[in-house]
C-alpha cells in the first residue's frame, strides 16, 4: 500500500478573500436576503488606516485606503467567513484522496495499491487544487506546502516504521 500526504499553507489567507466569491457562496449555503445584505454593507465600503509609532516623534497615520478584499482581522465571523469561502475545495478532490481544511491549512492524504495510479492521482489532486486556488485567488506558501510518503519496512522479529519525507 502506498500512502502520502500533502500539507498545504495558504499565504494571508484572510486577507485574499475576495468579497463578490464570499457573498455568492454564502448565497450557495443558503445565506440569503437580508443576512447576505448586511454581511455585503459590513464587507463592502470599508476604509483602514496604519497607526505607526515612533518612539522619538509623534504617532502619525497612513492615509486611509478602501479595503477591496479580505475578512476583517480580529472579527469574531473571520474564521467562520474564510471556512465558508473554502468549502468548496474537499468537493473537487473527494473522489480520489481525503482531504482535511482547517482555516489556511489544507491535508490532503493520499492511499493506493498501485504506485502507478498512486502518482497519478497525487498530480491530479495538485492541478485540481491548484486551479482552484487560483480561481479563488489564494497564493500558496511553498516554504510551508510539503509532500510526504509514508512507509514501513518490517525487518524479522522487529516492528519499525520509518518515515520518508520528501520535498
Amino acid at each position: 500500500m502506498w500512502v502520502g500526504g500533502i500539507f498545504r499553507d495558504l499565504t494571508k489567507a484572510f486577507d485574499y478573500v475576495i468579497h463578490n466569491i464570499l457573498l455568492s457562496k454564502l448565497e450557495f449555503f443558503g445565506i440569503t436576503g437580508r443576512a447576505n445584505k448586511l454581511i455585503k454593507s459590513y464587507l463592502n465600503d470599508r476604509y483602514q488606516s496604519v497607526l505607526m509609532k515612533n518612539k522619538h516623534s509623534k504617532n502619525c497615520f497612513s492615509e486611509w485606503l478602501k479595503v477591496k478584499q479580505g475578512v476583517p482581522q480580529g472579527w469574531i465571523r473571520g474564521p467562520l467567513f474564510f471556512l465558508l469561502y473554502i468549502n468548496d475545495l474537499p468537493g473537487i478532490i473527494n473522489d480520489i484522496s481525503k482531504p482535511t481544511t482547517f482555516a489556511d491549512d489544507t491535508n490532503i492524504i493520499f492511499t493506493h495499491s498501485n504506485l502507478t495510479d498512486f502518482k497519478d492521482e497525487i498530480n491530479i489532486v495538485i492541478e485540481k487544487t491548484s486551479k482552484w486556488f487560483k480561481t479563488n485567488s489564494l497564493i500558496l506558501n511553498f516554504y510551508k506546502t510539503h509532500y510526504i510518503q509514508f512507509t514501513a519496512k518490517f525487518k524479522p522479529g522487529v516492528d519499525v516504521r520509518i518515515i520518508k519525507i520528501a520535498l
